[in-house]
């Protein structure tokens, strides 16, 4: 009999699938506290982890002497000490095209609530007294504007699409991808960051984190004054301290962030407390719709990890397992 260890809330859909895998013999630990140490005392006789965005270490994984996989709930697993799993010859899967959709959607209504400044909007209406603020005109179109998305995997792609029905001009920059293997004609593939970031009028990220920020000081200073930036992918792409210089001299038009350096950021911290950022809290792939398919999706992962059947493809460290 195998058992289970879900680490981490789960849309209802996932946990009646839980329900059923009880009664087809497995046994599942379901916690919805998303500490590591919540779930660390419980971790030695598993053989499969399904685990959310909670960091998980290899102090931790030296008490898991049966756990055969990971799952995650999602793509990102920076929280995830990825070496002592490979030295443990233990699997790490991950969710596919589950939740691109939302993310795209996401990035989709940062621009456009960027370029319309919808956050100064709202607070001129709350507040009649700066009602004239409407005639400032700083609201902006996007329509015939440049976009560079930065990593042109699935969210990528979507955001493309959409952006291009908005009229949209639209190229991508992700030198992972070789320009025989590039997914969309339509979209030009840039070759130079630089020159990318020169052209474009608006930015929508879409990549890991790296062990310093892709967008810094250097590449603040190449972009054309009131540049619109969308951040849906991992906090510390961007440098917020350079980012916050960028919007202090309207180098940068507005900026609408879902995840940031520290979540969640301090209430204190400056980028909270202005009206040209728009912020949410690490939402963008977490609609109802995407919820549930990761939920059931991260479950199938373990359990067809552990019957041989899953898809190599979902497997982040195959090669440490050979």
């Amino acid at each position: 009999m195998s058992k289970l260890l879900i680490a981490g809330k789960l849309h209802p859909a996932g946990v009646s699938r839980t329900l059923e895998l009880e009664q087809e013999g497995y046994s599942i630990t379901y916690i919805e506290d998303i500490t590591e140490e919540s779930y660390a005392s419980l971790i030695s006789d598993i053989d499969a982890l399904i685990i959310r965005t909670q960091p998980l270490s290899s102090k931790t994984l030296d008490n898991a002497s049966k756990l055969k996989v990971v799952s995650r709930h999602g793509v990102g697993y920076d929280a995830i000490d990825l070496n002592a799993l490979n030295s443990r010859k233990i699997a790490l899967t991950i969710v596919g095209d589950v939740n691109s959709v939302s993310v795209a959607e996401h990035a989709m209504m940062q621009l456009l609530a960027c370029a319309k400044h919808v956050i100064r909007g709202d607070r001129s209406v709350r507040d009649p007294s700066k009602w004239n603020w409407r005639n400032q005109l700083e609201q902006r179109e996007i329509s015939g504007s440049n976009l560079l998305i930065i990593g042109f995997g699935r969210a990528g792609q979507k955001l493309a699409q959409m952006a291009k029905a908005f009229n949209m001009s639209v190229r991508a920059f992700d030198p992972y991808i070789s320009p025989e293997l590039w997914p969309d004609n339509d979209v030009l593939k840039v070759m130079d960051l630089k020159q990318g970031l020169a052209w474009a009028d608006c930015l929508s990220l879409h990549v890991p984190k790296s062990e310093k920020p892709l967008i810094n000081t250097t590449e603040f200073a190449q972009m054309k004054p009131g540049m619109i930036i969308a951040n849906t992918s991992r906090g510390g792409v961007i440098c917020e301290k350079a980012l916050l210089k960028a919007l202090n001299s309207r180098k940068v038009h507005a900026v609408g962030l879902d995840v940031f350096e520290q979540e969640p950021p301090s209430s204190e911290e400056a980028l909270c407390n202005r009206d040209d950022t728009l912020l949410s809290p690490h939402i963008a792939g977490l609609t109802d719709k995407a919820s549930e398919r990761m939920a059931l999706a991260c479950i199938e992962n373990a359990i067809n990890y552990l019957n041989g059947t899953i898809n190599p493809n979902l497997i982040v460290n195959k090669e440490a397992l050979l």
